[in-house]
């Protein structure tokens, strides 16, 4: 039988040995609470868009064959998600699959069903359009689109001399701009290169999305007619240069093929094209008529006074325009020269320069 004195010594050390392991349980349950708490709370927080005030718009390469864990990475790394688990946790609770391969233009004010939507293949709201028409210059276009979106004339013309933004866009779009990136004294290197036509704007979209929609036309329009500029030993930069002034100086396609004959034979004379659209490209102003002083504007792109194709195009030409120079005609008539009648808009060719002459004399010109 135990001492009375050491059993109350036992029941209290028992005693204190409960408040200790009920201690330390309530520790652990409180430990426990917090740690569910602040899971759920940053799993609500993950889940949340990574920036829901910032609209710009993020180019995203997802590679073919991608896992949901793979994407969820880029998705991270791009800025467009909080974390990576929490991610991909919600794509297995939802059973989000089907993801495209390819480029995406994604925002991080997105939530998750939005960029899921978007990697699917889904689309945004178009807000907008912007409509470049032919024989549009870049100043020309900065204006329409500073009139037709958020962007100013201003954001427009910086992106048409941002080195990486260009850089980026050689890089996608090697057999399109390598020529235009290797020439020298060009005013604006995408001159020529964005396609005309009618452009959506999507909700969120960044200026660079919207020129790359531009560039990526142009190169579509073109992929067919690579093959056909390399075998007549032409960059893409000098087609589209002929295809400016042609785009420019004809109306009828008939017109146009000719004019871009009368091109060829004077490069192949060694003349130089004096083109009036190059004078005004130039000068950068339109005139109804040129004075002496203008033709002799000192610019490399006035090719009254420079021999050759000039640094590059002097606006963004139609395809109509493209094919004329790709398919010139009347080589072998020898003409040198053209003149059309402001009035009907009839184009007259000449062999010499007086036959020239004498019809801008007949026509009051």
């Amino acid at each position: 039988m135990l001492d009375p004195e050491k059993k109350r010594q036992y029941e209290l050390q028992e005693k204190g040995a409960n408040k200790v392991t009920k201690w330390i349980t309530s520790i652990i349950g409180i430990i426990f609470v917090a740690v569910i708490l602040f899971g759920g709370i940053y799993t609500v927080y993950a889940l949340q868009p990574a920036n829901r005030h910032d609209q710009n718009v993020v180019e995203v390469h997802v590679p073919e064959g991608a896992t949901n864990s793979q994407i969820a990475t880029i998705l991270k790394k791009k800025g467009l998600i909080r974390n990576v688990a929490v991610f991909n946790f919600w794509l297995k609770s939802h059973s989000a699959s089907n993801f495209q391969a390819g480029d995406f233009y994604l925002s991080p004010s997105m939530n998750n069903k939005e960029l899921v939507n978007q990697l699917q293949g889904g689309s945004r709201p178009i807000t907008g359009h912007v409509l470049v028409k032919e024989g549009q210059t870049i100043d020309s276009i900065a204006t329409t689109v500073s009139k037709n979106t958020k962007y100013s004339r201003k954001d427009f013309l910086d992106l048409m001399k941002d080195e990486k933004f260009l850089k980026r866009l050689e890089k996608k779009y090697p057999q399109l701009l390598t020529s235009s990136m290797k020439s020298n004294d060009v005013r604006y290197h995408l001159e020529g290169y964005l396609f005309p036509a009618k452009y959506d704007v999507y909700q969120g979209a960044s200026l660079n999305e919207l020129v790359t929609q531009m560039v990526e036309k142009e190169n579509e329009v073109l992929k067919p007619y690579y093959k056909a500029i390399k075998k007549k030993h032409l960059t893409v930069q000098e087609v589209l240069t002929l295809a400016s002034l042609v785009e420019r100086e004809g109306v009828k396609d008939s017109d146009r093929r000719k004019i871009a004959g009368v091109f060829f034979n004077r490069l192949d004379a060694d003349m130089p094209l004096q083109s009036d659209i190059s004078v005004m490209y130039a000068l950068n102003k339109h005139k109804h008529s040129l004075s002496l002083k203008d033709v002799r504007v000192k610019s490399p792109y006035n090719l009254y006074i420079h021999k050759g194709f000039g640094p590059g195009p002097f606006n963004n030409p139609s395809l109509n325009s493209i094919s004329a120079v790709l398919n010139p005609e009347d080589r072998d008539a020898n003409y040198l020269y053209f003149v059309a009648n402001l009035k009907t808009g009839k184009v007259y060719f000449s062999h010499t320069l007086d036959e020239h002459e004498q019809r801008n004399s007949s026509l009051g010109q």
